[in-house]
């Protein structure tokens, strides 16, 4: 079965300060199953970082994106089913779970947290790694 990938880049092009060569994409659909990267603090567009030292505004703007992702794979955000949040300081806990559950009042998806030491960039705070089932 030919899956649909969403979003196709190359890592040399979003990570330009790291040696990196790898073919990516931002969500690949399977079997009706919507399988998302991990979404950060990063304009899709862009590829700039925004809300640098402001994890309520990088939060919005991972949820931005895992919000945009599910509705071109052709879902909405009423489709997730999993959550994963990755934070680099236990302090951040509240205000992300916050930010997230506005974007999923009602949807009841499951969820991970973890801490970590640390995300792909310095800057990032926060990575919502996201499934949704259409």
């Amino acid at each position: 079965m030919k899956h649909t990938r969403i979003r196709p880049f190359n890592t040399k092009d979003t990570y330009p300060e790291q040696n990196l060569d790898n073919d990516l994409c931002q969500a690949v659909v399977a079997n009706g199953v919507v399988y998302l990267r991990g979404q950060v603090a990063q304009d899709l567009e862009t590829r700039e970082s925004v809300g640098i030292g402001d994890v309520e505004a990088q939060t919005v703007q991972a949820m931005e994106n895992i919000s945009l992702l599910v509705t071109e794979a052709g879902g909405s955000i009423e489709d997730i089913v999993k959550v994963t949040v990755y934070l680099t300081d236990i302090r951040y806990r509240e205000t992300v779970y916050r930010v997230m559950g506005r974007y999923l009042r009602g949807v009841h998806p499951v969820s991970t947290g973890l801490v970590v030491e640390a995300l792909a960039r310095p800057e990032w705070l926060v990575e919502i790694d996201a499934t949704a089932v259409l």
